[in-house]
């Protein structure tokens, strides 16, 4: 772990030139080029640092959900007798969004006003992985729908612990002209994990349905993930030089009021809302529409899920990799959060056009190419229109809520028009229109290119 603790420039002071070569900072330097914390640029080795970090994050927690949220715990309904698991699942995930939701916000809120010599995001993050690790190896080990419905919430607030501190260390860490290019690390972890997690999964089940093991390496990689982040990224600075933050009452709760006169803020968290709503309806019940508007038996619908995580894996992935640095030369994030909200829009037609085995196929390539895009620079995107940097975890909770928001939403929305109509016809058409919603959204932000 890299020993370096910079000191604290006060509010409003000169940045002094550094004497490294590789950080040297000249007066016509633009400040985008300029770590916010230290006002140095970063040199090749720091760069990697944080960008292999950001992927493998990425990576290691998105799997160990996805094993878990996506194959796991669905089956695990099924296994333990529930009478109708799609409403159940559409229960538990409108439960645990909402703790997600709350939990997101509070944690992003607690590090901006922590002031530990460990640094302001490191101490959450780390708690936050363990936590979630835990509680996820335990949802295994549960046979009673109300205790996993009960621990998977807990589990919720581990992983919001986690991820709304570490997002904001691109705010607090990375220079203005490089988030995209970390955005896209990140990204390509996510978007390579996601399908993975499925993938591994389903290695998972057989004819006794969902085996222990699988939940066990779920946690420890949900676990895992925080620590090797802590490991790789340059160290965080101490916060106790930092000005302590104002810890009366009114204070505290002030501090979670939204920004104020910031339409492209809440225009970026439509967009996001929307699409993660369309991305749940689907990617949440892949499953059980394989299964039920496939007509596939259990067997095949694990080989069917198992070779469209293979081609999400390889499309979202090239997607993830190659916007974000794009979306840096060209410095523009718009463009590609629309064009990719509009291919995802576009993927989620080919199972309702084709309901066989090949339109899943096409959806897992046209859908996952456009969803490896949009997660490698719509976070890039959002923290650049942050009304306020030194609000950045809150900031980026609210943002975040939209996540949580558009999860709790998605499934909830599938459920009820499968329960109301018995198949999932109306689910495809209702998943493209939350899609290009969102891409309008972004179109209207005026601040960003």
């Amino acid at each position: 772990m890299d020993t370096q603790t910079d000191a604290v420039p006060p509010a409003g002071a000169s940045v002094p030139v550094a004497a490294d070569p590789a950080s040297t900072v000249t007066p016509a330097t633009n400040a985008d080029d300029l770590a916010p914390d230290t006002g140095q640029r970063f040199d090749r080795a720091r760069t990697t640092r944080f960008g292999v970090g950001f992927f493998a994050y990425g990576l290691l927690w998105i799997i160990g959900l996805q094993i878990v949220a996506a194959v796991l715990l669905p089956q695990r309904l099924k296994d333990i007798g529930v009478a109708s698991p799609e409403t159940l699942l559409g229960s538990i995930s409108a439960v645990t969004a909402i703790v997600s939701l709350v939990s997101n916000l509070v944690f992003g809120n607690f590090s901006d006003r922590t002031r530990s010599r460990f640094g302001r995001r490191a101490p959450w993050i780390l708690a936050g992985g363990i936590l979630g690790g835990v509680t996820l190896l335990a949802i295994g080990l549960l046979s009673d729908a109300t205790l996993i419905t009960i621990v998977y919430c807990v589990c919720m607030v581990g992983l919001n612990m986690m991820l709304a501190p570490a997002v904001a260390v691109l705010s607090d860490r990375v220079p203005g002209k490089l988030r995209g290019t970390m955005s896209a690390f990140y990204g390509a972890g996510l978007s390579a994990g996601a399908p993975l997690g499925s993938l591994v999964g389903t290695l998972f089940i057989g004819a006794t349905g969902a085996s222990v093991p699988g939940f066990v390496l779920a946690g420890a990689l949900m676990a895992f993930s925080a620590v090797l982040a802590l490991v790789i990224w340059p160290r965080e600075r101490s916060a106790r030089d930092l000005p302590p933050a104002p810890s009366t009452l009114k204070d505290v709760l002030a501090s979670f009021r939204p920004p104020r006169n910031a339409p492209d803020f809440y225009l970026a968290f439509g967009g996001r809302l929307f699409m993660l709503v369309s991305y749940q309806m689907i990617m949440a019940y892949q499953l059980y529409i394989v299964q039920d508007h496939l007509g596939q038996t259990t067997e095949e619908s694990a080989a069917t899920i198992a070779t469209m995580s293979v081609i999400l894996l390889v499309v979202s992935l090239v997607g993830a990799v190659v916007a974000g640095p794009v979306s840096d030369v060209i410095g523009r994030r718009k463009l590609p959060v629309v064009l990719s909200s509009v291919m995802f829009a576009v993927g989620i037609a080919m199972p309702w056009i084709m309901p066989t085995t090949l339109g899943m196929y096409l959806f897992a390539g046209i859908a996952g190419l456009g969803y490896g895009i949009y997660t490698s620079v719509d976070q890039a995107l959002n923290v650049d229109v942050l009304p306020n940097q030194e609000e950045a975890g809150k900031d980026l909770g609210i943002l975040n809520l939209s996540t949580t928001a558009g999860q709790t939403v998605g499934p909830l929305i599938t459920s009820s028009l499968v329960v109301a109509t018995g198949s999932y016809s109306l689910v495809f058409p209702v998943a493209i229109v939350a899609a290009l919603l969102g891409a309008l959204a972004i179109v209207r932000i005026r601040s960003v290119h």
